[in-house]
């Protein structure tokens, strides 16, 4: 049975251990391992992170999680409306970063690929970005990139 579920909220540093949390929660149906809990988590909070770092900047703005899952995996999908990713391809390279300034490593989407089964991310130059990713629950696996701008 395929299960859904939307959540919006503020694009807050508040709000990033509730998204986590809320997806987790999601997926526990699947029956998860604690570490295949723990890489989910992480993932989401890198993707939250990353809307209101760099797609907000810390103003105002809006953050969507879709959630599906079926027999053995979710899907997730986490969207911003914000400044779009000019170069996708270059973002998903380790320790790139447009906010060096600011004390950030550059790894979000890499530790997103490590955690996750799957991971895509779409993007347009000032009208925002989407990651999907996708933790297959029991079978572990490598993650696959894939990006589509």
């Amino acid at each position: 049975m395929i299960n859904r579920m939307k959540l919006e909220f503020a694009a807050l540093s508040a709000n990033e251990p509730f998204a986590r949390n809320a997806v987790a929660a999601f997926c526990l149906p699947l029956d998860p391992s604690l570490d295949e809990l723990s890489d989910i988590k992480t993932a989401v909070s890198e993707a939250v992170t990353n809307c209101i770092v760099h797609a907000y900047r810390g103003g105002q703005g809006t953050v969507v999680i879709e959630c599906e899952t079926d027999a053995s995996a979710v899907h997730i999908s986490i969207s911003d409306a914000g400044s779009g990713i000019e170069d996708v391809p270059r973002a998903l390279e380790p320790f790139y970063t447009t906010a060096a300034g600011e004390e950030r490593s550059g790894m979000g989407f890499t530790i997103m690929q490590a955690f996750m089964s799957d991971l895509s991310v779409t993007s347009q130059k000032g009208a925002g970005t989407t990651v999907r990713m996708s933790k297959y629950i029991g079978r572990g696996g490598d993650a696959k990139v894939a990006d589509a701008d």
